[in-house]
């Protein structure tokens, strides 16, 4: 795998920088209820040394009645500033899975126009099983000054998706799994009709990692989204159940070069959640 820190870096490249004073490590572990995990209890329990614990449910726009959607910035910053990371900092974010929430992440600072943030291939699986350093104690935090410069182009709102499922302009790629795509499979969240929507295809986000959940090569990932009839030359709006495994596809089109790529934050949550929007079913067409 090639290292680069404002995409993926590997368990070796983060080894080596450990030490360095402007590195910031993240845990943004987060699962769904149905996981039984307490992202925050494995934390304390166990974390990267001088990692700080990113709660994706918290540092998010609670006004909003769906799960974990984008802060405002300035929130965002007073968040970063409490955990002292700021202008400067590398970042390097990792989840208990592998890699899956670590990119949502890393998309909220992209979006917040911090692009030197990297997810750590593999996540803390892979780091413990090569026998790196963890500990238990909180880190020493100072205050770090942070400054935002949101991008826009970056985030797409229901209206949005919903003229590009009409125009068919832009490709919209679903990350969940086949049977949700279809509708043949339970939501995990109550009220949702289950089904896609209309036009959008299904790239899975597991299908962009390898067996060790490392993420795949750049030519396997572009293999991955051409099979699932992905034109690459159209821009493409990722989109989940929730916001955060389209973060995933995300990031394997910004690995192979793609930057013409938005995510859908109110994804499946707030799509099905709409009787007047309309839904398909079946594979994609």
């Amino acid at each position: 795998m090639q290292d680069d820190p404002k995409t993926l870096v590997s368990t070796d490249w983060l080894a080596a920088h450990l030490q360095d004073p402007d590195l910031r490590v993240l845990d943004g572990s987060w699962y769904l209820p149905a996981a039984g995990r307490d992202p925050k209890a494995e934390y304390r329990a166990a974390h990267i040394p001088g990692a700080r614990f990113f709660d994706i449910d918290e540092i998010s726009d609670q006004r909003s009645d769906l799960p974990h959607m984008a802060p405002p910035p300035e929130k965002f910053v007073a968040r970063m500033r409490a955990m002292g990371v700021g202008d400067g900092h590398q970042v390097v974010v990792y989840d208990g899975s592998g890699l899956c929430s670590a990119a949502r992440v890393w998309w909220l600072f992209r979006l917040m126009g911090h692009t030197d943030i990297a997810v750590l291939d593999g996540g803390f699986p892979k780091w413990q099983a090569e026998g790196h350093p963890v500990e238990d104690m909180p880190p020493v935090v100072r205050d770090r000054h942070m400054t935002t410069r949101v991008q826009n182009a970056l985030v797409r709102d229901v209206t949005h998706v919903s003229q590009a499922s009409k125009l068919g302009d832009q490709v919209i790629i679903d990350a969940r799994s086949p049977g949700r795509f279809r509708g043949d499979e339970p939501e995990p969240r109550d009220g949702l009709r289950g089904g896609h929507i209309p036009g959008s295809l299904n790239v899975p986000h597991g299908d962009l990692l390898t067996a060790d959940g490392t993420m795949k090569s750049r030519d396997d990932l572009r293999a991955v989204f051409q099979s699932a009839g992905v034109d690459l030359n159209r821009p493409a709006i990722t989109t989940c159940g929730s916001g955060v495994t389209a973060a995933v596809l995300s990031l394997a089109l910004e690995r192979i070069g793609k930057t013409d790529h938005s995510l859908y934050d109110g994804s499946w949550a707030e799509w099905g959640a709409f009787a007047t929007l309309p839904v398909a079913t079946g594979d994609a067409t």
